[in-house]
């Protein structure tokens, strides 16, 4: 009985930490898609456009591994806030870099559905989530 009460000691942090971190994704989620000029839900909802869910799929998963880097590696909620923000802006710098950089027509192409441009854009997002996460390691 001894070992289930110390282990739910944590419970408060866990709500803490989980609570604020539905609240990061909340804004991520809106933030990401405010900066892109296509608008992702008219797309998935009207037009079930494949390409559209496969890169705010992959943004969302890839801010969610940084996420659960920063937290797992944070030393308070404070560090965790100035971690998950940082991991905020690199993904957002991901979709820049794979729209003005890998793929000028990005915007155009995952308009039209084409599922090639869902996937890299997905797939860089991932790998920045990733390499986000190892990278906040002290």
């Amino acid at each position: 009985m001894d070992a289930i009460i110390e282990s739910l000691n944590g419970f408060s942090s866990f709500l803490v930490y989980f609570g604020f971190s539905i609240g990061l994704f909340l804004v991520f989620k809106i933030l990401y898609t405010l900066i892109t000029p296509h608008d992702e839900w008219q797309l998935l909802k009207e037009q079930r456009n494949t390409s559209a869910a496969l890169g705010l799929g992959g943004a969302l998963i890839g801010f969610a591994i940084a996420l659960a880097g920063a937290a797992s590696n944070s030393v308070s909620i404070l560090d965790y806030a100035i971690w998950a923000i940082i991991a905020l802006v690199a993904q957002l710098i991901a979709f820049a870099l794979v729209r003005f950089v890998l793929m000028p027509k990005l915007v155009e192409r995952i308009e039209n559905d084409e599922i090639s441009a869902g996937i890299i854009l997905a797939s860089m997002s991932i790998a920045v989530g990733l390499i986000n996460a190892a990278c906040m390691s002290y």
